[in-house]
């Protein structure tokens, strides 16, 4: 199921990436037909910011800087005030946009080994 309520029998579970450029930072696996909301982001956002923590120390001092498009749960409200409260600066990027992201180079080339 997706999150409009549809069935669709292609759907597998979902990996979201979170890297700086030292390497990977979170790996968020979502279940097959688990939604993201504005809601479900914050919790990630609230897990990153622990990863970085323990993961780059001193990188949360020196400033965060996300990138994500303008999807509904990265322009929600409750997402807005989460990055504003721990000042992370977005870097935005457009939803379907032609250009490559970071995983297209660094994600699925390993994925398709396994």
């Amino acid at each position: 199921m997706n999150c409009a309520g549809t069935r669709n029998k292609l759907e597998r579970s979902r990996v979201l990436q979170y890297r700086d450029a030292k390497g990977v930072i979170l790996l968020d696996i979502l279940a097959q037909g688990q939604c993201i909301n504005a809601a479900r982001y914050c919790s990630t956002l609230d897990r990153l910011k622990e990863a970085i923590r323990r993961k780059r120390p001193g990188l949360l001092r020196r400033g965060v800087v996300l990138q994500h498009d303008n999807a509904t749960p990265h322009s929600a409200n409750l997402t807005q005030q989460w990055l504003q409260r721990y000042g992370w600066e977005i870097l935005p990027h457009p939803a379907h946009s032609p250009d490559l992201a970071s995983s297209d180079f660094h994600l699925f080339g390993p994925l398709k080994r396994i």
